[in-house]
């Protein structure tokens, strides 16, 4: 995983938009989660300090993607949760993931909002020259 993963928030109306940006596939999945994590806090405030397998198998990168993010919306609700870093390895419509985090402090993360779910809503996994973008709306 790259230690500057490059992501970014958009808005769409009273959700929010997660993007991730990568050299692969993956690196874009990995920035998308991380995307998912600042919509809920500073990602900077949370320590990885235990990791949590993750599995899914879509047809395509598209519904890959909202599966990753879904299962770790899952993941952060059940395990009481925030992730901070993530590793991704794409093969043949499968995902093998793992994210590193730390139960919440919600003294020290201070939660904004929580996430509800990924959606399909403008949901995009593509490359754009040297660059993948893995994006979509996430229900808050």
């Amino acid at each position: 995983m790259s230690e500057e993963l490059r992501w970014e928030h958009f808005s769409h109306q009273a959700d929010i938009g997660v993007r991730g940006h990568g050299r692969t596939p993956e690196e874009a999945f990995e920035a998308a989660a991380l995307a998912l994590t600042a919509v809920v806090t500073d990602p900077r405030k949370v320590l990885p300090e235990k990791r949590v397998e993750i599995a899914c198998e879509a047809p395509d990168l598209e519904l890959l993607l909202v599966d990753w993010l879904n299962a770790l919306i899952y993941e952060m609700s059940t395990r009481k949760m925030l992730f901070r870093r993530f590793e991704v390895k794409l093969e043949d419509g499968r995902l093998q993931g793992t994210a590193s985090g730390e139960p919440i402090d919600l003294q020290r993360h201070q939660p904004a909002v929580e996430v509800k779910g990924a959606t399909y809503t403008e949901l995009e996994v593509k490359q754009a020259g040297d660059e993948w973008i893995a994006q979509c709306v996430v229900d808050v």
